[in-house]
């Protein structure tokens, strides 16, 4: 069972991870503007793999439901979103159309029969071909005509707005959408004439493309909205994505190493992979949006607004040691496009490994707390290593032991265990590294669908580090490093700080279809307290603010989450209480990030980006816009130099000065009159402002996880010195 969960705990989403694979882009026909879509339509391959996909999910999913009217419902709820989540192809005469099958794809489902699901998906095609048919009219008619100097707006989110009642009302629509992306490029230095070519072969791309849609497509639609209705971590993959899964949890990858999901017409990142070319570079980041995608350093862009999510992932892979260029739509509230380049690379274990430093901590007495930090990226094991009794093969438990031995040779006071970022793994290394800092005991439980629980121990009585220490976690610390972090608090092991954890607390395992394969939620984590980590995930005893939007990121974030529940806590002895330190250790936090100007401008940027993401609607007016994006990026220049003023560091005159402080980053945090534990994790600063940015808020927390550390050491040092004149004193 711990060798399925090692393999399906690294997901965290419905993605694609970008991996090894060569892009080969075969030529598509143009298509007439016009020309009606060729329907599709089921096969009986489709047929008998349905059959199987619902007898696995009535017989073997977790949640046990019945094939009835109410999870119909939910199919077709579902559907609908992922067919037009923003409203713009369908019509309300289309939807009203759909309803009828409303109490019916239950029935249908049951038959086997996907007439239902093919003619919806099949009017949708025919809408997103007259869309597209539309703006290639109007660009050819009307292009040279539209103007930026009106007061029109575009709505941002329409995931709610009310269905158009007619074609007209979707034309009007989408000369706004039109006029956007014309602005939009204009805004990137584009000229008028120059625009309407490109987007003419952006929208000729996409109609040609729907036009060359299978029913493969149709049906890998249809039953992922199907899997969906029982959890979000249930899918189907078809052939052609059952080969891309089985690249992405592979030890070995090559590409930049990010998820990508679908959203609209863009491709979204949904998180990078720790160590990665991505990761390393510094410059893509979560939430983003790509929107352009070239090769090598001189190759046009190929604008990817409104392909499928495995023609773009097609495009961005590569071989190592190639570049890929990236246009993105940046994810902090600013409309601006920009370019990137990364250097393809293999994802190297060794890259993933946990990692050492040292951070010292000075007291108000004048002593120096010296604390070790274990960074862990991932929960990692070389499983062919060990199969073939290898001595030297690698694991997450294995490095931490050989390091945290050589921190504590060092001198160190305490320790911290940094999980932020880490989106889990080896369930099997999660339980074993809890071992080295407990006694032998329960780790975490397991409840498979019929209700079975399984406790799975640290068997070893050996405690291999016995000293004070902190695990640091935040929103995208999920799965593998919920149960470490989670077994940490319930013994009393230690302080867990930072931000809530991302709440994934399901077991997925795979079932082969013969047509490609179903990724189903079989089983629940349960900590020893008995709390699942299931959507809550693990509340830190002290709460760092976060710039990550739990409405966004999240398992409480995606619709169709199983709930949280408890079971009984399992039988354990915990290591102590923190419970009487707590309230004097949150005090002193509180009181330190109240003036702390790394803590006061995370706070700041956090309410901008509230404040941006509250904006309802995007104004058509060059003028306004490039007003507003002037606006923003003053605003954000002026709250890095009120940190930079109170750090007493060099003001900027302008944010891309961070860029030309990138090769020089060290002796600027070191000189800076910043204090000496800000120093540690300077080598991971990158060329980019965004990232220099970051940077200087992960210094700051990882600092004050360290001062919390620290405080903690001198209470139960002041109460051991007390404990001890006291007994003096006894007669």
């Amino acid at each position: 069972m711990a060798t399925i969960m090692h393999f399906l705990l690294k997901s965290l989403s419905t993605s694609l991870l970008l991996s090894i694979a060569l892009c080969s882009q075969a030529l598509i026909p143009d298509v007439a503007p016009g020309t009606a879509f060729e329907p599709v339509n089921p096969t009986r391959q489709h047929a008998r793999v349905t059959q199987q996909i619902m007898t696995h999910l009535l017989r073997g999913h977790y949640d046990d439901q019945r094939l009835d009217d109410r999870l119909s419902e939910r199919v077709m709820d579902i559907l609908l979103d992922q067919m037009d989540p923003s409203r713009s192809y369908l019509i309300a005469s289309d939807v009203a159309s759909f309803r009828r099958y409303r109490h019916q794809l239950d029935d249908a489902l049951s038959r086997s029969d996907l007439r239902p699901a093919f003619f919806m998906y099949n009017r949708l095609q025919q809408r997103v071909s007259e869309r597209l048919s539309f703006l290639l009219r109007e660009l050819k008619d009307n292009g040279d005509k539209y103007r930026f100097d009106g007061d029109e707006t575009l709505e941002r989110d329409r995931e709610d707005a009310p269905w158009a009642t007619s074609k007209a009302e979707l034309d009007a629509l989408w000369r706004k959408r039109l006029q956007n992306s014309m602005l939009n490029l204009k805004l990137a230095g584009k000229e008028q004439e120059e625009i309407i070519e490109l987007l003419q072969k952006r929208y000729q791309n996409q109609l040609n493309r729907i036009h060359q849609n299978t029913a493969e497509d149709g049906y890998q639609l249809f039953m992922n909205a199907v899997a969906h209705a029982f959890d979000p971590h249930t899918q189907y993959f078809s052939p052609r994505n059952t080969e891309n899964f089985n690249i992405n949890m592979s030890l070995s990858l090559q590409g930049i190493g990010a998820v990508l999901q679908s959203e609209d017409e863009y491709t979204k990142v949904v998180k990078l992979v720790p160590a990665g070319p991505a990761d390393k570079a510094g410059t893509l980041k979560p939430t983003d949006k790509i929107i352009g995608v070239g090769q090598d350093e001189d190759g046009s862009i190929v604008d990817v607004i409104g392909w499928r999510l495995d023609e773009v992932v097609d495009l961005i892979r590569g071989p190592k040691g190639t570049v890929v260029r990236l246009q993105v739509l940046p994810s902090d509230g600013t409309q601006a496009p920009k370019e990137i380049a990364i250097v393809r690379d293999e994802v190297k274990l060794e890259e993933q490994s946990a990692q050492k430093d040292i951070i010292e901590i000075p007291g108000q007495d004048g002593n120096v707390t010296r604390l070790g930090v274990i960074d862990i990226p991932t929960f990692y094991i070389d499983f062919k290593g060990r199969m073939e009794n290898k001595p030297d093969y690698r694991s997450t438990t294995r490095d931490v032991r050989r390091l945290l031995g050589e921190l504590v040779e060092e001198g160190i006071d305490g320790l911290v265990i940094d999980l932020r970022n880490n989106g889990g793994g080896s369930l099997e290394e999660a339980v074993t590294l809890t071992g080295l800092f407990i006694e032998e005991g329960p780790v975490v439980q397991v409840r498979s669908s019929r209700g079975r629980i399984e406790v799975l121990p640290d068997s070893d009585p050996e405690v291999f580090y016995n000293g004070p220490m902190t695990v640091l976690v935040n929103r995208l610390s999920a799965s593998a490093s919920e149960i470490f972090a989670g077994a940490i608090q319930d013994y009393g092991r230690g302080l867990v700080v930072g931000g809530q954890t991302f709440g994934k607390g399901t077991v997925q395992s795979l079932r082969s279809l013969g047509h490609g394969q179903l990724k189903i939620t079989q089983a629940k984590f349960y900590r020893v307290s008995g709390d699942s980590t299931q959507h809550q995930g693990v509340i830190p005893d002290i709460l760092f603010p976060s710039l990550f939007d739990k409405d966004k990121i999240g398992e409480s974030a995606l619709e169709e989450a199983l709930p949280w529940d408890a079971i009984r806590p399992a039988d354990h002895q915990r290591f102590g209480s923190l419970k009487e330190a707590l309230p004097a250790l949150r005090q002193s936090h509180q009181q330190r990030i109240e003036d702390n100007p790394d803590f006061r401008y995370l706070r700041q940027q956090k309410a901008l980006r509230e404040e941006l993401a509250n904006q309802t609607e995007l104004t058509l007016n060059e003028k306004r816009r490039r007003q507003e994006q002037d606006d923003i990026e003053q605003r954000q220049l002026a709250l890095e130099n009120e940190r930079r003023k109170a750090k007493g560091m060099k003001l900027l005159a302008s944010l891309d000065e961070l860029e030309e402080e990138a090769d020089d980053s060290t002796s600027s945090v070191e000189g800076s009159g910043a204090p000496p534990e800000a120093k540690a994790d300077t080598d991971k600063a990158s060329d980019s402002k965004e990232a220099q940015q970051e940077n200087a808020v992960e210094d700051a927390l990882l600092t004050e996880a360290g001062r919390i550390l620290a405080d903690y050491i001198r209470l139960n040092q002041s109460k051991q010195a007390a404990f001890t004149a006291h007994r003096e004193q006894q007669p």
